[in-house]
Parts: C-alpha cells; sequence; structure tokens
C-alpha cells in the first residue's frame, strides 16, 4: 500500500531534492519499505494516485542515528512501567543501577527491550556499533526483532555521554547532518521521523522529545497519542 508522509522537508545536504532549503509543503512517498518519491506534495501526490495520506505536525527529516546504543542499553537500566512508582521512568546508571544488585538475564532482557522501544519515541532508526554489529547477545536479538539498521561508527563525533545517560540523539549537541542515519533517497529505505517543531534550529534546541512519529522500514513503529 502506498502511503504519503506529508510535512515540511528538512533534509541535510546532498539529499533529495538536492536543495538545503526546507520544501515547505513536502512529501515522502513510501511503498513497501521503500521510498519512491521525494519533494513537494502536489508533485508526489500526482505519481500515487490512490495512497493513504498522512499529514504530520512539525518537520519531516531522515530518522535519527543513536551513536551509543550498547551503552544505553547495557549500561543503563530501563525501568518497567510497573516498576515506575519505585523506579521511576527515566534510565538508570551508575550508582542507582549497582543499587539494584545482580539482575538476572530475564529482568536485563526485559530492560534492553524496553530501551529499544524508547530509542524509537526519539525518531531513532539507526544504532551504531562497531563493525555495525552486535556482539551482546541480548542486545543484538532486540534490535535485529525492531528492524533497527545497525550501522558502523566510523565518522562518530565522540563517545563521552556527558553527566547521563539520554535516548535523545541530539543531546550532545550535534546538528542535523551529524545526527541522521543518511538522507531520504528515493529507492533507499523507509526510515523517517516526524518532529513537531517549526525548523531545524528548533529540532536542534528542544531535541528529539518532540518526536511525534517514526517510520521505520516503511512501518509507522511510533506515534505520540
Amino acid at each position: 500500500m502506498l502511503t504519503i508522509h506529508a510535512a515540511p522537508l528538512v533534509l541535510p545536504a546532498g539529499a533529495d531534492p538536492g536543495t538545503d532549503a526546507p520544501v515547505v509543503d513536502g512529501a515522502v512517498v513510501v511503498d513497501g519499505d521503500r521510498i519512491i518519491a521525494v519533494g513537494p506534495f502536489e508533485e508526489t501526490v500526482e505519481d500515487a494516485p490512490g495512497a493513504r495520506v498522512r499529514r504530520w505536525p512539525g518537520v519531516l527529516t531522515p530518522g535519527l542515528r543513536q551513536w551509543h546504543a550498547l551503552w544505553l542499553l547495557r549500561q543503563c537500566y530501563h525501568p518497567d512501567p510497573r516498576e515506575a512508582d519505585e523506579l521511576g521512568e527515566q534510565p538508570l546508571w551508575g550508582e542507582r543501577l549497582a543499587a539494584l544488585g545482580d539482575l538476572t538475564e530475564t529482568r536485563w532482557s526485559g530492560s534492553v527491550r524496553r530501551g529499544v522501544q524508547r530509542m524509537l519515541r526519539y525518531g531513532t532508526t539507526a544504532v551504531a556499533s562497531p563493525g555495525a554489529r552486535f556482539r551482546d547477545p541480548l542486545v543484538a536479538t532486540a534490535v535485529a526483532r525492531s528492524g533497527l539498521t545497525v550501522v558502523g561508527t566510523a565518522g562518530a563525533p565522540g563517545t563521552l555521554l556527558g553527566e547521563r545517560p539520554d535516548l535523545d540523539p541530539f543531546a550532545e549537541g550535534y546538528d542535523l547532518r551529524g545526527t541522521v542515519h543518511g538522507p531520504l533517497t528515493v529507492g533507499g529505505r523507509a526510515d523517517l521521523a516526524v518532529f513537531d517543531v517549526p525548523g531545524e534550529a528548533a529540532l536542534r534546541e528542544r531535541g528529539a522529545v518532540t518526536c511525534v512519529a517514526t517510520v521505520l522500514g516503511g512501518r509507522l513503529v511510533y506515534r505520540a497519542r
């Protein structure tokens, strides 16, 4: 089924339609897991008769890349919602993680799955690891099941997370170019995200917590209520 995701497009340099300027009334046409058209809405809709149209608030960008996935998934514990009253909702690490004692593999497995799902809420569609693979079996399994793309760490802007872990790929001050996995291109996999902000500057300032939708391989895997 053809789907048109319509919103102003904010693309990194070199992406279709070949301009750094936002496409104010933009659209990405998706067929299955592939992008078949990117550009102004009126032009793309003509080539996709009968397509389902999803109009989103804010701006549409390529999906984001999380540079520190292994750290966030194995050095942090992501509380179950049933634990929220006791542990809160944010990732636990350092002394707070140590205070939980030795966690069973079952509990760690649940934490990793929740961590992956929470990454999707921040527009993440790719996770980085040396060699573009995860050797940790819990992480490898959860990432594979999610459909997230695994990429290498070549060109990573840094390895320090600062004072606390953060699921937001913008947390360390990266711009959009340093945060996306790749441009939206015809024939490429349909990995994209939508953020309820007026433009790229606001996105960098407010961060990926403004995500309202994440599309992974053509599938809508997260939608803010």
